[in-house]
């Protein structure tokens, strides 16, 4: 089992929301959170660069698959919120960055879910992600040495490449290899190697080694 692809981690939290009522109130913050006038609330997550994309769901008992109609559907005595997310970095950087950039907007999106403990002070926030998060049984990425910054600036190098080959497709010497340098030079911030993401410290790798050790010991 593994969240881990490389650079690219995945999330994926379950967690029980009490009864029928409160999970329309919770689908009705996600509506006004989409709004215009709630947005902001939201805002902090554009400055999380290490986010690919993450996603809320919530679902009741009637929502769950059936292998057949001879099989009885789920009674459930709650609603769940899934929240799937694929990010950079260590768990640690992911959650407590969520809770610097957000946390009025994870107190709404979570509102009143069993056992929140809202999202400051983090060391409660932390339990609660950590005793609701599932580990996946496979995670695949088909860049796993490229961060979501890198994929930005290799989409950045291709356009401007493209630009720079229609533009000088006519140019003398001198004018190629003066606009090839200002190619460059707009350019030096997106150029670089990929590479594996090195440790954050000693002490995340050890918490994050137990963490999967834990995690394979209770499969």
């Amino acid at each position: 089992m593994s969240n881990l692809a490389g650079k690219a981690n995945a999330m994926t939290l379950i967690t029980p929301i009490d009864g029928p009522v409160m999970a329309l109130i919770n689908k009705g913050i996600f509506f006004f959170l989409g709004t215009k006038l709630f947005r902001f609330k939201l805002n902090g997550l554009l400055t999380l660069s290490m986010i690919h994309y993450a996603r809320w769901v919530i679902v009741s008992g009637r929502d769950f698959p059936r292998l057949s109609h001879s099989q009885p559907a789920e009674d459930l005595d709650y609603r769940y919120m899934l929240f799937f997310s694929n990010f950079n970095g260590s768990w640690a950087q992911y959650v407590d960055s969520f809770s610097a950039a957000i946390p009025d907007g994870l107190d709404g999106l979570w509102w009143q879910n069993v056992g929140w403990p809202k999202s400051v002070p983090e060391q409660p926030f932390h339990r609660y992600v950590t005793d609701n998060q599932l580990w996946t049984s496979h995670y695949y990425s088909a860049y796993p040495m490229a961060a979501s910054n890198d994929i930005k600036s290799a989409k950045n190098v291709k356009d401007k490449l493209a630009q720079f080959s229609r533009e000088s497709a006519h140019d003398e010497p001198d004018a190629f290899l003066h606009r090839y340098n200002r190619l460059l030079q707009s350019l030096q911030h997106d150029l670089g190697q990929l590479a594996p993401t090195p440790i954050v410290s000693l002490a995340s790798q050890a918490v994050e080694q137990r963490r999967r050790s834990d995690a394979r010991s209770n499969v």
